[in-house]
């Protein structure tokens, strides 16, 4: 039995000598040190030696199995070593990198960027703040009574609704003027404001709609203002973000915290104003609701309607993308799809 231990291992390092790859490696380990391999055959049968041979052979077959496995490792770091420098050899570094995917805004984004910088050039300021608002500056401080019909459960995201005298309820804002009557109430005229931001409403989704969205909404309150001075700012705004080449229509519409309240619309750019799907063959796309603001909602921020006058606008930001490229369901800008976002 000693004999036939000595005999395979000398058997083993002249094979293990001949080993020029990593692949004949592993067939050599499989073959001397696995769980089949003789050698391990050999220490499962020295229960029926007798103990003085067990002993021995035990000994020297441990022995020998222990510099082979040592051996192994040697032998397999230096033939990983051969692999590493032969493939640096074939790595030319003057070739260029694999580019890097960057990252890019939301076209929403760019959007509300793109309108901010426009109204910004006009001598506006951006002002923000909270979604979750109070009930007051929602509703009540923008003329809106307690029967309205935007203040019903079904079309608007309360937080925590209750009836009780003296409790302010909250919800989630349906619009960004709350945060122009937030800004009337500390700063005194002249404002010139605009006021981008997400808003919620209680909306069944389909292809138009969404339960929440971005608005941006605008804001001058000076001496003299008058509705010319919003015409000619919605205007030029149309023609910034539209085109030069773009026509205006106002037309009379009712909002509670404007008096007169106007819809602005702009000429159908897919068909000239001839009538088309688009434009629901109107020959016009109505694009915001604007007015000036109503002499009670200046007399609730302690501003004299008599001294001041100001107008206010508000759209809704998603339209404008939808218009400009042709998008057919408002759920794409929000459904995380890359293929959709990466185009913008």
């Amino acid at each position: 039995m000693l004999d036939k231990v000595e005999w395979l291992a000398s058997q083993a390092f002249a094979d293990l000598n001949k080993i020029a790859n990593l692949k004949d490696l592993e067939d050599w380990r499989v073959r001397y040190l696995g769980r089949k391999s003789d050698f391990s055959q050999i220490l499962r049968s020295l229960s029926a030696l007798s103990p003085d041979e067990r002993r021995v052979v035990g000994a020297r077959a441990n022995d020998l199995k222990v510099k082979l496995e040592e051996t192994l490792t040697q032998k397999k770091s230096s033939l990983e070593d051969v692999v590493l420098s032969s493939s640096a050899e074939a790595l030319d570094v003057t070739l260029p990198g694999r580019p890097v995917k960057a990252g890019r805004l939301h076209p929403v984004t760019q959007i509300l960027n793109e309108v901010c910088d426009i109204f910004i050039g006009m001598g506006f300021q951006v002002a923000e703040g909270p979604q979750v608002e109070w009930e007051y500056y929602n509703f009540e401080a923008l003329n809106m009574p307690a029967d309205h019909a935007a203040r019903d459960s079904f079309a608007t995201l309360w937080m925590d609704y209750e009836s009780e005298p003296g409790h302010r309820p909250m919800l989630l804002r349906t619009h960004t003027s709350p945060v122009q009557v937030r800004v009337m109430e500390r700063t005194r005229p002249p404002i010139r404001i605009i006021v981008p931001g997400r808003v919620y409403r209680y909306e069944a989704t389909d292809a138009t709609h969404e339960w929440m969205f971005n608005q941006i909404e605008g804001l001058a309150i000076d001496t003299n203002i008058t509705l010319a001075d919003l015409k000619g700012t919605l205007y030029e705004f149309a023609r910034s973000i539209f085109g030069k080449d773009r026509k205006v229509r106002f037309r009379c519409d009712y909002f509670p915290f404007v008096e007169p309240g106007v819809d602005m619309a702009i000429d159908c750019f897919m068909c000239a104003g001839a009538g088309c799907r688009l434009c629901g063959y109107t020959g016009w796309i109505e694009i915001m609701g604007a007015g000036m603001v109503h002499p009670d909602v200046l007399r609730r921020v302690g501003i004299d309607p008599d001294v001041y006058s100001g107008f206010a606008f508000g759209m809704g930001v998603e339209r404008i993308p939808i218009l400009r490229y042709g998008i057919d369901d408002i759920r794409l800008f929000f459904g995380n799809d890359l293929k959709f976002l990466q185009q913008f």
